[in-house]
């Protein structure tokens, strides 16, 4: 499978939690080629509504978190390099040697994440593993003032790299978590608009700041006023070595999307995704997560007057990484069990229990 050409765009553009408005431009111009009814808000998350026949219709919201993990400018040095904080959850030792575009007013800035070399190093220094105050960013500038020509502080970077297809329709990619989410529940409203069936609305969300806060979860399950909700995210994949499948759960490239039933998810919100999965022969496994998903899942459930989530995942290989891997035929089946939930909703289901 090639990789479609809209999540190669949203794969490829910038966009870190606080600062996701090119990777939202991306996904409102897809949204536009099939409903008129896209929005954004102040908080940078972005809506795509496709509305059911009747005005009174309940609304579902389809929702995958749009920023990715990056860095963010702190300081300019007498030498030019920049210092960096982080923006989300970095493991430090991917970082050294990474190529990194800053998002700034001059436009994209190319740069290089350094550090002492080895040779330099003392013995001991040599066995530890590199701390973010050790590195910094070198975008070939000569000097403080000469940078600050090109960057100013608070600018945000991201890795530079290409989405890779590997062997049996395996994708490579900075960003998969989560521009995948963001874009299946896209192609899910797009399904849904096209079938011209759907008893529910459909709002698909991009939601912003999910790495961070969760901020863009909380405001736009506010302003909504969802009567359900699907989450769609990432999960670790356990068909890597030393994975700990009791306690992630069972998640394999290849085999399907994984459906989670948990504390703060809605029962009959899993029931309904397994049901659906089973009728439309789409392959998943299950996951119990503790108190807490650690999706926008735990955000929405308790807004407005609380609102039953569920939540889909695609398993991936090497979380927060610039090679985040995910098999694009796992990406297909969460569009449609979206697709075929939505469409099986009846607008007197009852999620009070």
């Amino acid at each position: 499978m090639a990789i479609p050409d809209f999540l190669q765009a949203l794969l490829t553009a910038s966009g870190p939690s606080g600062y996701e408005t090119p990777a939202a431009e991306v996904w409102r111009a897809s949204a536009r080629s099939f409903t008129d009814d896209v929005t954004g808000d102040t908080v940078g998350s972005s809506v795509a509504r496709v509305r059911a026949d009747g005005g009174d219709a309940p609304l579902i919201g389809l929702v995958g978190h749009i920023d990715e993990i990056g860095l963010v400018v702190k300081h300019i040095t007498d030498e030019g390099v920049l210092r960096f904080g982080t923006i989300g959850g970095w493991d430090p030792q991917i970082l050294v040697g990474q190529r990194v575009t800053l998002q700034t007013s001059n436009g994209p800035v190319a740069g290089v994440v350094g550090r002492k070399p080895i040779h330099l190093l003392e013995e001991d220094d040599r066995k530890q593993v590199a701390k973010f105050e050790q590195m910094y960013i070198d975008i070939g500038a000569t000097g403080r003032d000469d940078a600050a020509r090109l960057v100013a502080l608070g600018d945000p970077a991201v890795i530079a790299a290409q989405p890779v297809e590997l062997a049996n329709g395996r994708v490579a990619s900075k960003a998969m978590d989560n521009r995948l989410g963001a874009y299946i529940v896209l192609e899910a409203a797009r399904r849904v608009a096209a079938e011209e069936a759907s008893q529910w609305g459909v709002a698909a969300v991009a939601a912003a700041q999910e790495e961070t806060t969760f901020a863009g979860a909380r405001t736009t399950a506010f302003a909504l006023d969802l009567q359900a909700c699907i989450v769609v995210d990432v999960t670790f994949a356990s068909d890597i070595p030393d994975s700990d499948v009791a306690k992630g759960g069972e998640a394999k490239l290849g085999h399907g999307v994984q459906i989670s039933r948990g504390a703060n998810l809605h029962p009959r919100m899993a029931e309904l995704l397994m049901e659906t999965a089973e009728a439309e022969n789409i392959p998943y496994s299950v996951a119990v997560p503790g108190r807490n998903s650690g999706t926008d899942a735990d955000a929405i459930h308790f807004a407005r007057a609380g609102i039953p989530c569920g939540l889909v995942s695609v398993p991936l290989r090497y979380m927060h990484s610039p090679v985040e891997t995910v098999q694009l035929a796992d990406v297909e089946h969460a569009i449609e069990l979206l697709v075929a939930t939505c469409l099986r909703l009846d607008p007197g289901e009852d999620f009070r229990r």
